[in-house]
């Protein structure tokens, strides 16, 4: 088995973002058929992940706030990269809420780590 990582992204306005929060309705199904999807993969997950906050940048400048469009992630074991691709498939993630997809990429090892 290999260990991929995949994060959820999204693009959505604060005021798409506001009014999606404000239908109860479509809050409601979307939270019950991410726990769905989330009980069908469960045997693959290494670490169920959830939302991520604010960013922070370092560099040689130093820390400074930035942003992305990296919203949650989640890290599951697969045979290959297509089978952890497959997963995410008509994931609530894009197919109610309003982020854009879902980006998978395996998890290398360290070289010449033992």
């Amino acid at each position: 088995m290999k260990k991929f990582m995949a994060v959820y992204t999204g693009t959505a306005s604060p005021e798409a973002r506001a009014a999606m929060q404000a239908d109860k309705a479509r809050m409601q199904a979307g939270m019950e058929a991410w726990t769905k999807w989330m009980e069908d993969h469960r045997t693959s997950f290494v670490d169920a992940g959830g939302p991520l906050g604010k960013t922070k940048r370092v560099d040689s400048s130093g820390i400074a706030d930035t942003s992305n469009n990296i919203a949650a992630y989640v890290i599951v074991n697969a045979e290959t990269h297509e089978d952890a691709a497959r997963m995410f498939e008509g994931h609530p993630h894009f197919a109610i809420f309003p982020g854009d997809g879902v980006e998978i990429m395996e998890c290398l090892p360290i070289p010449g780590a033992a």
